[in-house]
């Protein structure tokens, strides 16, 4: 079994350290921060705002038409004292829907249809949220933090071209697991918001609910090579490989090599 040893507050301090130097090296002074409520986001923001000032970090909450805990994500802002804005994305979701036809039940005449998938639906969300997010930093002259960590990256619980896309990956180094502990280092952060159950605010289901392993597990594969357990490894594999394609543009032919 591997030795894993990890230091919550040195670790919070280098991705402090490390936002202000990729700040001073490409010029930028100004972050956007996707707010959802949950630990992820929270934790970015609180980074964003200890490296570069809390004026200097704008909060965007993005409900799709009505969000069940809308007011987490409010509380992060206030805890933090930085400007927020919320933009709901619901009325463009559901023109999407219209506009691709997935309501309807026969296709325009020599065209083929659209059938109405439940997952590539939930998947828009995140989609038009990167859309309004990226918006939002050029227009403010500001760079977009992403907030996905490495659990969810290693598994694939993330969607291409939706939270998968930013302009640095604060999180992307570190386990779910991690990021609760390096935010249990910060005062300024409601606990049982760090500590919330992650849910993708779509489904209606848990992270892990819908995964069918938990972050702990995850973690143990990740910095041990092994949760203790073979079935939930394999299952852990299994997704690491399938979706590999979210991490790693495949190039088909390069005509060089």
């Amino acid at each position: 079994m591997k030795e894993y040893v990890f230091d919550a507050e040195r670790t919070r301090d280098a991705l402090v350290a490390a936002v202000k130097a990729l700040a001073e090296r490409q010029g930028f002074s100004k972050v956007v921060v996707g707010i959802s409520g949950g630990k992820d986001s929270t934790v970015t923001a609180a980074i964003c705002a200890r490296a570069l000032g809390r004026g200097n970090v704008y909060g965007v909450m993005l409900p799709d038409g009505e969000q069940a805990d809308i007011a987490d994500s409010r509380r992060v802002c206030r805890a933090l004292g930085i400007p927020c804005r919320t933009v709901n994305i619901g009325a463009t979701h559901r023109a999407l829907r219209e506009a691709t036809d997935q309501l309807e039940a026969a296709a325009p005449e020599g065209e083929f249809a659209i059938p109405y998938s439940r997952e590539s639906d939930i998947n828009v969300g995140p989609r038009l949220r990167m859309t309004a997010l990226r918006y939002i930093a050029q227009s403010l002259g500001a760079r977009l933090a992403g907030t996905g960590n490495l659990s969810e990256a290693t598994v694939g619980y993330c969607t291409k071209d939706g939270d998968t896309s930013c302009d640095f990956a604060l999180l992307g180094a570190l386990t779910s697991v991690e990021v609760v502990r390096v935010g249990l280092t910060m005062d300024e952060l409601p606990r049982e918001l760090v500590e919330k159950t992650p849910t993708d605010g779509l489904s209606g289901k848990s992270d892990e609910e819908r995964l069918g392993v938990s972050y702990a597990d995850i973690h143990s594969y990740i910095r041990l090579g092994t949760c203790g357990d073979e079935a939930t490894d394999a299952l852990i594999r299994k997704k690491e490989r399938a979706n590999l394609h979210k991490r790693r543009m495949p190039v088909i032919l390069n005509p060089f090599e």
